[in-house]
């Protein structure tokens, strides 16, 4: 009986090592992704529409780092002047007296700077409260009186600007601010109410008197196009839209459709 070698190798035949070396590698990588595929089967918004991925995604809050609009009440008297005194000071329409001309403004300064502001406010005969802009600061107005009494030599005393306090850097971080509001129509009758309405109110330079029809009537006829570019660029005593040169041309046509329907 001879002695047993313990170096003989066990497989005569190479093909089951193979097998299960193969199989050693494979098996774990088959059971990981079966495992993969078991874990990630619920996920959330498989099913979901658009709306809902949308609204569960959204930003919990934005950094507000700027207003765009500055603050109110720091608009200088020729700013004030230009948007809308000037649309009958300029020309000195309804009574109103001409920018520069100091004979014209002789018994307005010598009513004093408190009462002319009052009435610069509060309106007086044609001219409506404000010019015609009721989101002026009582302010502003003062520093337009300011400016034009100036013009005609008055040394009026122009009111201090408003002292802005700065805001602490913990009022620039806001928790869910909605987006901002799409632009929407221009409103007419907001823009007849701050600017038309100095002279299409009371008819005065020729102005067809707001709701009028008779006066409306041959300029409806001309077509809403010759209105628009009437009003766009001037026509007689009427100023380019009106002496507001900051409206847009969608804000004039907007207030010219509006004085148009309330003539019909």
């Amino acid at each position: 009986m001879q002695p047993r070698d313990h170096h003989v190798f066990p497989f005569k035949n190479w093909k089951p090592l193979a097998v299960i070396v193969v199989l050693a590698f494979v098996v774990p990588v088959v059971l990981g992704v079966l495992l993969s595929q078991w874990v990630t089967s619920g996920s959330k918004g498989l099913h979901e529409d658009d709306s809902a991925i949308l609204k569960r995604i959204q930003p919990v809050g934005e950094v507000l780092l700027a207003s765009a609009s500055g603050p109110k009440g720091q608009l200088t008297g020729e700013q004030v002047y230009g948007q809308v005194c000037k649309t009958c000071h300029d020309a000195g329409l309804a009574g109103a007296p001409k920018q520069g001309d100091k004979a014209a403004w002789v018994k307005v300064i010598a009513q004093g700077q408190a009462l002319t502001v009052a009435h610069a406010i509060k309106g007086i005969r044609a001219m409506p409260p404000k010019g015609g802009n009721p989101d002026f600061e009582n302010v502003e107005v003062e520093r337009a009186v300011v400016f034009m009494a100036g013009k005609a030599g008055a040394s009026w005393k122009e009111p201090a600007a408003k002292m802005v306090a700065s805001a602490p850097a913990a009022a620039f971080a806001t928790a869910a601010v909605p987006a901002p509001a799409a632009a929407g129509k221009p409103d007419g009758k907001k823009v007849y109410d701050t600017t038309c309405m100095v002279c299409h109110g009371t008819g005065v330079a020729g102005a067809p008197k707001f709701g009028d029809r008779a006066a409306w009537a041959p300029r409806v006829k001309t077509g809403i196009d010759a209105l628009y570019a009437a009003s766009l660029k001037g026509k007689g005593a009427m100023p380019a839209k009106g002496g507001a040169t900051t409206l847009s041309d969608a804000d004039v046509k907007a207030a010219v459709d509006y004085m148009a329907a309330a003539a019909k």
